[in-house]
């Protein structure tokens, strides 16, 4: 039986939706973070290292695996925050693009209506994923900013100074810099994202046979430490999501 056969609560699918999103965020995290740390400390200093290699191995000789996994606190709230909101929007949204098309079922929205959904979700991801994206990214560049004279702050802080140094010196409207930014990026990436996650579950799914009854080595298929990073952080993302989903659902339809 497949998922988009079984009949939930609205609510209760929410709730799926949110737990099985927060679940795909630890591991997406987990999978991900020394590349995104990585990529970050690159991108903020483009002149202090050779590449990523050179970036990847000062990092790990000056501070171990902690330094590679700075910040992954405000990261997994990030990511959590993000995933659990957008997903939850997601089926929102889906059954919203159901409506607004006439059609009976979500199973019926077709992989463009579906990208388009997921889209609509991304605006509302954005304003949880922006203040936590902005701590997370201060903390993996602190080093470089302390070097560079940039911060008076001790390299070894925690979140919580971060946010208290933001609040003081920017106030509650400084964690949302780059909302705007956040919005061009995030709303056309997540109509590719989902709508490449929905063409690659429709390319893979055989002759009679539902989406929700995909095996999940399929997601897997599919040069900058951002490339590196999609392959396991994605992967990881989409397997705890629909897993999760699964089971959930599952539970809830037999009460």
């Amino acid at each position: 039986m497949s998922l988009e056969s079984v009949h939930v609560h609205p609510i209760v699918e929410t709730m799926i939706n949110l737990t099985a999103g927060a679940i795909g965020g630890v591991a997406c995290v987990l999978s991900g973070h020394p590349f995104d740390t990585v990529k970050v400390k690159m991108q903020t200093f483009p002149g202090m290292y050779r590449g990523f290699v050179d970036c990847s191995v000062r990092t790990y000789r000056q501070d171990g695996l902690h330094g590679l996994y700075q910040g992954t606190m405000p990261a997994l709230v990030a990511n959590v925050a993000e995933n659990a909101v957008l997903f939850a929007c997601y089926g929102f949204c889906q059954q919203l693009t159901r409506t607004l098309y006439g059609l009976e079922r979500v199973s019926d929205l077709s992989d463009l209506q579906n990208a388009t959904a997921g889209s609509f979700a991304s605006v509302f991801s954005s304003l949880v994923l922006c203040p936590t994206e902005l701590v997370k990214c201060r903390m993996q560049a602190l080093h470089e900013m302390k070097v560079t004279g940039k911060t008076s702050l001790h390299r070894q802080v925690s979140t919580w100074s971060i946010m208290r140094s933001v609040m003081q010196t920017e106030g509650p409207q400084g964690f949302f810099q780059g909302l705007t930014s956040t919005w061009l990026r995030e709303v056309p990436g997540y109509f590719f994202f989902f709508g490449g996650y929905e063409i690659s579950r429709t390319c893979f799914t055989k002759t009679g046979q539902a989406k929700g009854e995909l095996g999940f080595l399929a997601l897997y298929c599919g040069l900058t430490p951002t490339v590196i990073r999609a392959f396991p952080s994605n992967g990881a993302l989409f397997l705890a999501y629909e897993l999760t989903r699964r089971a959930l659902t599952n539970q809830a339809s037999n009460h």
